[in-house]
């Protein structure tokens, strides 16, 4: 495997991932030279989010239609210069519009990426490559909040954008140099009704979430959008049925790895969409802690995803994508089970080991339904598969960080509105339950399912691409 691919792809992937979270530290004093409340800077996350949700369904089609290479580096040129434009930005309208910009690339580099490993991958070597991929998405998370802590405490809140600048352009570089130029048949013709439609049902929902978790609006402003995405999920699929050529087409899940592990993968991923919510907050209101320091107890988390990638390939090719996923949903249960018994006087180093070793078996994970997603796609339904589930996973993710926060915010509300260590262990042990539950698509999987990619079971007799 030329492992020069999947790192490049890991880069970008790694700056949008930090990106997402890193302002999170930052919004007291990003809030203070805007003159606005901390709470109503939240609409920049939102925005964020919400460019996600809906530019990542159109990715795919313009992956095919002008080349997945150009398109790659164009993102990645959007997502620097929205994150410039934020760092100038002088008022809240500015800055929302531009990270709204941002979360524009962004939302074009992470399907896209994959779309590029797929093309650019044997099936053989899909777990390894996947393995390089998964990295990013692991420690983005994990490393924003304390490295946002530290520049905003020592530098200044314009650099957590600004160091994306060198990073981007050496990403642009390293693709121009190394990413091969990639040739598909062309695409039907654009399905703009049903890019409305998908775009409205899936921003609806993410920013109905958003809004729910993280209150700059009313709640009522949550709900009415969520119910406006569902509505439009439901014309979707009216139309989808009625279209030759939807831009996600609902057919894809009679693949049954790709339908498994977008359904597992999303249900786990409204647990690892929870965990970082909960964590720092735990860690600094019940236990005390600073910003950085909580963010670098929560940071062994992505020491235990990176020694993911030293392993996978032997563990999967020995024993399967069904087993595997199915041990490492049950072992990610257990240690966010285990976040629920913390207390002020836990030993740190216990509350490392358990998080280092969390971080293990979630990237484990990561890497199976990343691969099998894939592993038995066809070629000409690579990009419906990239799209698909990049908006399946953005939807989960914000799903996780809501549920998170309504399960704190009842606990809170049952007590007098104060919100207590024991109101984050009910949260733990709710994720936990729903983590179990990302177990059930992948039981009645076929034992040898992929093994074109895992190896497992019989020898691969071709190498598919």
């Amino acid at each position: 495997m030329d492992r020069i691919v999947p790192l490049i792809l890991a880069v970008a992937l790694f700056m949008e991932q930090m990106d997402s979270t890193v302002i999170s530290t930052a919004l007291p004093a990003i809030a203070a030279d805007l003159h606005v409340g901390p709470i109503t800077l939240k609409l920049a996350l939102t925005a964020y989010m919400v460019a996600l949700a809906i530019f990542i369904p159109v990715s795919g089609w313009m992956a095919d239609r002008f080349g997945a290479k150009k398109i790659f580096r164009i993102a990645i040129l959007v997502f620097v210069t929205g994150s410039i434009l934020c760092a100038m930005a002088e008022s809240l309208t500015q800055f929302v519009l531009f990270r709204f910009l941002q979360g524009a690339g962004g939302a074009m580099m992470s399907p896209i990426g994959r779309l590029v490993l797929l093309r650019t991958t044997k099936r053989s070597e899909l777990v390894a490559a996947m393995a390089y991929l998964t990295i990013p998405a692991l420690i983005g998370p994990m490393a924003g909040p304390p490295l946002g802590g530290f520049i905003t405490t020592y530098f200044s809140w314009h650099w957590i954008f600004l160091i994306n600048v060198p990073i981007g352009m050496l990403g642009i570089w390293l693709a121009s140099v190394h990413l091969p130029d990639i040739q598909s048949p062309p695409p039907p013709r654009m399905d703009l009704y049903g890019f409305v439609l998908v775009a409205l049902a899936a921003s609806g929902v993410v920013f109905g979430l958003s809004v729910i978790s993280l209150p700059a609006l009313p709640p009522s402003a949550g709900y009415g959008a969520i119910a406006a995405g569902f509505i439009a999920l439901a014309l979707y699929l009216l139309h989808a049925r009625r279209h030759a050529t939807p831009i996600l087409d609902p057919k894809i899940f009679a693949n049954a790895g790709f339908r498994a592990a977008t359904l597992g993968g999303s249900i786990f991923r409204v647990s690892t969409g929870a965990v970082p919510f909960l964590t720092p907050l735990m860690l600094q209101i019940s236990f005390g802690m600073t910003p950085f320091q909580s963010g670098m107890v929560t940071f062994t988390g992505a020491m235990g995803a990176i020694t993911t990638k030293f392993l996978a390939s032997r563990v999967f090719r020995a024993a399967g994508f069904r087993t595997t996923l199915i041990v490492a949903a049950v072992l990610s249960a257990l240690t966010t089970a285990a976040c629920g018994f913390f207390e002020a006087t836990t030993p740190v180093l216990v509350m490392a080991g358990f998080l280092l070793f969390a971080g293990f078996t979630r990237s484990f994970f990561f890497t199976g339904v990343n691969a099998l997603g894939y592993a038995d796609v066809p070629d000409d339904q690579a990009s419906q598969a990239t799209s698909m589930s990049s908006v399946f996973q953005q939807v989960s993710l914000a799903l996780g960080v809501a549920m998170a926060a309504m399960i704190l915010e009842g606990g809170a509300a049952l007590r007098g509105g104060t919100l207590q260590l024991a109101d984050f262990h009910m949260a733990f042990f709710a994720v936990s339950a729903l983590t179990l539950i990302a177990v059930l698509p992948f039981l009645r999987l076929e034992k040898h399912v992929g093994a074109a990619a895992s190896g497992h079971g019989r020898p691969v007799t071709r190498a598919q691409k």
